[in-house]
C-alpha cells in the first residue's frame, strides 16, 4: 500500500531536475539538456517518430554515446538498428541579440563529431548537430571506396508516416512544434541580419515577404487541390549549390509577384526580394518544412511576435501586451461569432489573432473535431468558416502605420486572408486625415462594435495637447465635486491629458450603447489614484463594471520589458434609457467580478515558473494527450499518458472563476442601492498561488 509520503513523491519532481520526454524519468536540468529535451519534442510531434523507438544517451562503443538514438521502427535497440543519431550541445547564450549562423564549412569541426559516429556505426543513415539555434542535417552516401557525409536541408519524416494523401497536406510538410517554430523564426531573421548584413528592420521586412510567399502557396493548395504544384520548396540539397539556389529563386519571384497583386492593401507593388541566392535558399528550406495553415494559431503568434518585438523594442518605444493577458481579455469577454470585435490601438494585432484561436477552438467544439485530427473536409469546413468571421467582424486601428502593415501580416499568417486593418488615429476619429479614415467611418462609426478589447498607449510622458482632440472628450475637461456625491464638468479644457483617459472615452463610445462590451489594460493609477475619483464616477455614470483584474508587475516586464503595474477592467456600455433611470432614482449595487493575480507562469527574467511543494520540489501531475500519428500509410490514434510540471500561472485559473461567476449571477441585474463613485472599492475575490 503506498503511503501519502511516497504517492507525494511520486508526482514532485527536485528542483534543477526536469522530465524526461521520451522515458518520462526525472532528468537533471542542464542548458544541454533543455536543447535536447526541445529536440526530442520535435522529433516525436514534427517528425513522427515514436518515443519507443528513441533512446538518450546510447553507447556506441568505449565513451562515445549519441545524445539521442532513434532506431527503426519496433526494432531493438541495438546498434545495428540505429538508423539516425542526434548530436546536441548547449544553446550559446545570445539573449535577443541576433547571431551569426554558420555554414556547413563553418562549423566543420563541430561537424566532425556526428560525421565520425556516422562513418562508425554503418546502420546511421542520417545525422543532425544542434546547439538548439543551429542545425546541420546530414546524410550518408556509402560509395566503394569512401563514405561521404553530405549536408541536406532536413531530414525526411519517419519512414512509417510517410504514405497517406487522406489530408490536404504534403508528404514534405509537417504541423510546427510550438517551441521550434519560434527558433525556425529566430534563425530565418538571425540568418539575414547576421550573414547578410542588412539592419534588423529590413531583415525582419525580408523574412516576412517570403512568409506570405509561403502563405500564398499554402492557400493555392486549398483552392486547386488536385491540380495544386507546390511551389514554396527546397530540394534536400538545393540549397547548398549554385544551380538549385537559383531555381528556388524563380519559384519564389513567381509566387511573390503574385502575392503583390492579391494583397495590394499591404504592397505598394515596388517591393523586392533583394536576400543573396544563398540567404533566400536557406529561407525557404527552413520555412517549406512546415505546414503553416495546420499549425495552431497560437503558435503562429508566438513566433511571430518574439519576432516583431526584437524589432521594436527599444527602437520606437513600443511593447506588447503578454499573450497571457491577451488570452485572459479575449476568453473573459468570450466573443461571438455574430459579434463585431475592434482593438482600437492594434499594434501587431495580439488580440485580433487571439480572438481568431479563440473562435477556431469553438468551432471545432461545435464539429467535434481536434487540431490536427481533421480530415480534409472538416478542415477545410472549420478554417472557411474562420476566415468568413474574420471578413466580417474583426477590426484594428493603430496610427502607426509600420504596425499597421505587421498587424496585417500578423492577420495573414494567423488564417485571416484579409484583415480589415485600418491606419487611423482612433483618438481623432471620426476626424482626422489619414487615409484609412474614410474605410474605417463607414465599417466601424462611433456606437457600432460589439467588443473592444484593447491595451492602449499609456503614461505621462506622451500627453495628448492637441486641441483639435481634446475638444471631443468629456474627460479632458476639468471637473470638480457637485456636492452630491458626483462631479461636475467645468467647462475647462486641459492643456494635456494622458492617452489612456481619452481612450477609456473613445472606447466606450465605441460600444453599442445598451450591450457593447469592453476589455481594457489600464495602469493602476487610473483606478486607485485619488485625483482620478472623477474619471471612476464618470465610468460608472457611463457604463456597468463587469470585472477588474489585478496584474502583477512581472506580466509585463518579461516580454514588454515594461515596469508598470496594470488591471484589466472589463465594462458594458449603458444605454440613455438607464442613465436617465439611474440620474433620476440612484444607482443600483450589482455583483462585480474582481481577482488579483499572483503569478503569470514566469518571473521578472521570464524564466518560467511551475508550481512547488512547501518544501520546495516542483509538483507534476498526469496529463493525457491524444494523438494521430501515420504508420504504414494510415493514420492510427492513440492516447498517451506524460507526467508534466504545472505551470504556476493564475491568469487560466481567473478566466475559469469567471466563467463560474457568470453562470452564478446569470440573469442576476441590480441589488441593492449605491453611490457609484468608485471602482475598487468592492471586496475582491482574490486568485492566488499557494
Amino acid at each position: 500500500m503506498k503511503t501519502k509520503k511516497s504517492m507525494q513523491a511520486e508526482n514532485t519532481i527536485p528542483a534543477g531536475y526536469t522530465l524526461d520526454y521520451v522515458s518520462g524519468r526525472q532528468i537533471k536540468e542542464t542548458k544541454k539538456e533543455l536543447v535536447r529535451q526541445r529536440v526530442v519534442r520535435a522529433l516525436i510531434h514534427e517528425y513522427g517518430f515514436s518515443p519507443e523507438d528513441m533512446e538518450l544517451d546510447f553507447s556506441i562503443g568505449g565513451r562515445k554515446r549519441v545524445d539521442v538514438a532513434i532506431f527503426h521502427h519496433g526494432k531493438e535497440h541495438a546498434i545495428e538498428n540505429l538508423g539516425r543519431a542526434v548530436i546536441c550541445r548547449q544553446e550559446p547564450n545570445t539573449g535577443k541579440n541576433a547571431v551569426r549562423i554558420r555554414d556547413f564549412e563553418q562549423a566543420a569541426k563541430d561537424l566532425d563529431e556526428i560525421e565520425t559516429i556516422m562513418r562508425e556505426v554503418d546502420a546511421v543513415q542520417y545525422g543532425l548537430w544542434t546547439n538548439g539555434l543551429e542545425f546541420f542535417f546530414v546524410e550518408k552516401e556509402q560509395k566503394r571506396f569512401e563514405t561521404k557525409c553530405n549536408p541536406i536541408g532536413d531530414w525526411p519524416l519517419a519512414e512509417e508516416s510517410v504514405g497517406t494523401k487522406e489530408v490536404i497536406s504534403d508528404a514534405h510538410t509537417r504541423v510546427a512544434d510550438n517551441e521550434m517554430l519560434k527558433i525556425t523564426f529566430r534563425r530565418c531573421h538571425n540568418f539575414i541580419h547576421g550573414n547578410e548584413g542588412m539592419p534588423k528592420d529590413a531583415a525582419f521586412w525580408q523574412f516576412l515577404y517570403l512568409i506570405f510567399c509561403k502563405m500564398h502557396d499554402e492557400n493555392l493548395r486549398a483552392k486547386q487541390r488536385q491540380a495544386w504544384q507546390r511551389r514554396f520548396w527546397a530540394g534536400p540539397k538545393e540549397q547548398f549549390d549554385a544551380h538549385g539556389r537559383k531555381a528556388i529563386r524563380a519559384r519564389i519571384e513567381e509566387l511573390f509577384i503574385e502575392v503583390k497583386k492579391q494583397y495590394k492593401n499591404i504592397f505598394r507593388g515596388n517591393e523586392e526580394i533583394t536576400l543573396s541566392d544563398r540567404a533566400l535558399a536557406f529561407i525557404v528550406s527552413e520555412l517549406a518544412k512546415y505546414d503553416f495553415t495546420r499549425t495552431d494559431v497560437d503558435a503562429k503568434g508566438v513566433a511571430y511576435q518574439e519576432l516583431v518585438g526584437v524589432n521594436l523594442r527599444g527602437d520606437r518605444g513600443q511593447y506588447f501586451t503578454p499573450r497571457g493577458v491577451v488570452k485572459l481579455v479575449i476568453e473573459m469577454l468570450d466573443p461571438k461569432e455574430n459579434e463585431t470585435l475592434l482593438d482600437p490601438a492594434c499594434g501587431t494585432g495580439g488580440f485580433l489573432v487571439a480572438t481568431l484561436g479563440h473562435m477556431l477552438k469553438k468551432f471545432r467544439e461545435e464539429q467535434n473535431t481536434q487540431a490536427g485530427n481533421e480530415d480534409t473536409t472538416e478542415f477545410l469546413n472549420v478554417h472557411e468558416r474562420l476566415k468568413e468571421y474574420a471578413a466580417a467582424q474583426l477590426f484594428g486601428t493603430d496610427f502607426d502605420p509600420f504596425l499597421i502593415r505587421a498587424a496585417q501580416m500578423n492577420m495573414v499568417l494567423a488564417g485571416d486572408g484579409r484583415g480589415h486593418i485600418y491606419n487611423v488615429n482612433s483618438l481623432e476619429f471620426p476626424l482626422g486625415h489619414l487615409a484609412d479614415l474614410p474605410s474605417a467611418k463607414k465599417e466601424i462609426p462611433l456606437g457600432s462594435v460589439d467588443i473592444v478589447a484593447t491595451n492602449p498607449p499609456f503614461g505621462s510622458d506622451i500627453p495628448i495637447t492637441d486641441k483639435h482632440i481634446l475638444e471631443q472628450y468629456e474627460l479632458a475637461h476639468s471637473w470638480e465635486p457637485d456636492g452630491e456625491g458626483g462631479f461636475r464638468n467645468t467647462g475647462v479644457l486641459k492643456g494635456s491629458v494622458a492617452p489612456e483617459i481619452l481612450f477609456i472615452e473613445r472606447c466606450i463610445k465605441w460600444l453599442k450603447p445598451g450591450k457593447g462590451r469592453m476589455g481594457i489594460v489600464l495602469p493602476d493609477g487610473v483606478l486607485g489614484n485619488p485625483a482620478a475619483e472623477y474619471i471612476r464616477w464618470w465610468v460608472m455614470r457611463e457604463t456597468q463594471v463587469l470585472a477588474s483584474v489585478d496584474l502583477p508587475v512581472e506580466a509585463f516586464i518579461a516580454e514588454a520589458n515594461v515596469n508598470i503595474l496594470t488591471s484589466l477592467l472589463f465594462l458594458r456600455r449603458k444605454d440613455d434609457q438607464e442613465k436617465h433611470r439611474e440620474a433620476l432614482g440612484g444607482a443600483e449595487e450589482y455583483p462585480v467580478f474582481m481577482a488579483v493575480a499572483d503569478k503569470v507562469g514566469f518571473d521578472r527574467r521570464g524564466n518560467k515558473l511551475y508550481k512547488r511543494t512547501p518544501d520546495g520540489e516542483e509538483i507534476v501531475e498526469p496529463r493525457q494527450y491524444t494523438e494521430r500519428i501515420r504508420i504504414g500509410g494510415r493514420f492510427v490514434e492513440r492516447t498517451l499518458t506524460r507526467s508534466e510540471k504545472i505551470e504556476d500561472n493564475d491568469l487560466p485559473v481567473i478566466a475559469e472563476k469567471y466563467r463560474e461567476f457568470l453562470h452564478e449571477h446569470d440573469g442576476q441585474t441590480l441589488v441593492k442601492k449605491r453611490s457609484p463613485s468608485r471602482i475598487n472599492d468592492r471586496p475582491q475575490k482574490k486568485v492566488a498561488s499557494k
